[in-house]
């Protein structure tokens, strides 16, 4: 059985190279130049895409904590107030579109309910992704679905039960599944990494992996045990104000963990056993008895 899809130009899956993202998300606390500085920063990292979250505040924030007072670099306001201000709209978004296009740089993003979905359909993205907060919403999995694309499904703080009535609503045609825990930053011993490897059993479509831990070693481990796509936050300083800042990866971790990956797909072979031609100096210097 292989496990494929395209998102693009790019097939992802058994036989391929790992897609790579850098999740932009909401780390550009609103301002259009610190998102422009994230992609560039994901381009000089050799990331294959990177992602930003979009949601429509009034039907994403619950009611009960819309007037919750918070500090922000924006003064002492509310959660709402403080939502509405980290959303780019339309012009932020068209300026996102024009700079990723003129770089040759996929983005798409998460959406996070129906109008947000329909807000993306204009940019015509290479794919949809569902966050976790939303897998059990089957209506917006089912309204995603309609448009046609492929669907990332990101599983943190789900349960198998949950996981496996998303992915009967969305189908597993078009479909990856990334392995997730949705604690920023997460500890070790809650990534559960052997996760990738039930969901490959569970399911016939690829597993990839969104990884929200501190360091870059995990999401490594995550390729070698059969993690076709990794997503990781990017930031352009872990110290940045802001809820997903300590959770992501700075421009020169970016850097490395794209080139640990790399080398770590090349490394890991077919599982056949076979003399290499590199050998046969230390073979015919070393080895005593032969058959």
């Amino acid at each position: 059985m292989s496990r494929e899809i395209r998102i693009g130009d790019r097939s992802i899956g058994d036989g391929h190279p790992v897609f790579i993202v850098a999740e932009i998300g909401i780390n550009h606390n609103g301002d259009i130049k610190i998102a422009k500085a994230l992609i560039d920063a994901a381009i000089r990292a050799k990331v294959d895409a990177v992602k930003f979250q979009k949601r429509t505040p009034e039907l994403c924030v619950p009611e009960e904590q819309r007037h919750q007072m918070r500090e922000t670099p924006w003064g002492y306001i509310s959660y709402m107030a403080y939502r509405e201000r980290m959303e780019f709209g339309e012009a932020e978004y068209r300026e996102i579109d024009e700079y990723c296009r003129e770089q040759g740089m996929k983005w798409f993003a998460s959406v996070w309910d129906e109008p947000s979905a329909d807000f993306m359909d204009s940019f015509d993205p290479v794919c949809y992704k569902i966050p976790s907060a939303s897998l059990t919403d089957h209506g917006l999995l089912r309204h995603v679905k309609t448009k046609g694309k492929p669907v990332i499904l990101s599983t943190g703080m789900s349960t198998m039960d949950e996981i496996h009535d998303a992915v009967e609503v969305l189908g597993t045609e078009d479909l990856l599944i990334a392995h997730a825990t949705s604690t920023y930053p997460c500890d070790p011993d809650e990534l559960n990494l052997h996760m990738i490897e039930t969901l490959l059993e569970a399911f016939p479509c690829p597993i990839g992996y969104s990884g929200h831990e501190v360091g870059l070693v995990p999401s490594v481990i995550a390729v070698a045990l059969g993690a076709c796509m990794v997503e990781r936050h990017i930031t352009l300083d872990r110290a940045m104000w802001g809820s997903d800042q300590a959770a992501s990866v700075e421009p020169g971790g970016f850097d490395r963990l794209v080139k640990y990956i790399r080398v770590t797909e090349d490394s890991l072979g077919d599982g056949v056993k076979r003399v290499y031609e590199s050998e046969q100096v230390s073979l015919s210097r070393l080895r005593r008895f032969r058959k």
